[in-house]
């Protein structure tokens, strides 16, 4: 039996019933598959099942890419490496549907440069997505919420998000702590235009440094007072970070762009 390694954030998917769900959310016959941190290759077993087109997956264990080449010597395309150096949009030559029961330890980074690294031109058609549950809730919710900050704002800016389900620590091996999330991820066909997605995070950075306080002194850190901007996103400086619509925050990354770009 392969150990999991605690360093890599590896928990393994064995929930049988889990993973028929996850291959049969969306149709991938004929389609092109990503499937990040396959492990053992339990679900990539399933993904055969279905008969996609080609199937590559990225595998930093070097062990467990030796034992996956061994387990499928000519129907895998495996990349040994660190998803964090790959580049994702030279991949394919068509757009992929991803796969991942991702680290919980770098799963927000690994979402976030995807977002921030996105063309107009999407890499992928759809993301079936594995967090921490604590995670999950973070990128799924809304203004008002305790849970809204940035990822939230960056997740929701260019993609549409559906929460598939909750699942369990035993559905796993070893048994995570804390439960965990499935999220499904598609392109949204419009979204609001920012230059450089690096200002969307600055902004939402600024703002949510102290999420308790009033707005009033980000605001006036990023527009020195200005009150044009203010006027013009009626916004009132009494309300606190999380009060702001997504919407809200690409206006304000928008204006930022425009009196510094």
């Amino acid at each position: 039996m392969i150990k999991a390694k605690k360093s890599l954030g590896q928990n393994f998917l064995i929930d049988e019933k889990i993973l028929e769900k996850i291959v049969n959310f969306i149709d991938i016959k004929n389609k092109t598959i990503l499937e990040i941190g396959p492990g053992t290759g339990n679900l990539t077993n399933y993904i055969f099942k279905k008969k996609p087109k080609k199937i590559f997956v990225i595998e930093k264990d070097d062990l467990l890419a030796e034992k996956l080449r061994e387990k499928y010597p000519n129907n895998l395309q495996i990349i040994n490496d660190d998803v964090l150096k790959v580049n994702e949009n030279s991949l394919f030559d068509e757009k992929a549907i991803v796969f991942g029961n991702l680290p919980y330890n770098i799963s927000t980074e690994i979402l976030s440069r995807w977002i921030v690294n996105l063309k107009d031109n999407f890499w992928f058609e759809a993301l079936i997505l594995m967090f921490q549950k604590e995670v999950a809730d973070r990128i799924i919710a809304n203004y008002n919420n305790s849970n809204y900050g940035r990822l939230s704002i960056l997740a929701n800016w260019k993609l549409n998000i559906i929460k598939i389900s909750d699942i369990k620590p035993n559905s796993f091996r070893p048994k995570p702590k804390v439960d965990s999330s499935l999220l499904f991820f598609t392109p949204k066909e419009n979204f609001y235009k920012i230059k450089n997605p690096k200002n969307l995070e600055k902004i939402t950075k600024i703002f949510f440094n102290n999420r308790r306080k009033m707005i009033k002194k980000p605001y006036n850190q990023i527009f020195n007072g200005d009150l044009r901007v203010l006027e013009k996103l009626k916004l009132n400086l009494n309300l606190r970070p999380q009060n702001l619509t997504y919407e809200t925050y690409y206006k304000l990354t928008d204006e930022y762009e425009k009196l510094n770009c």
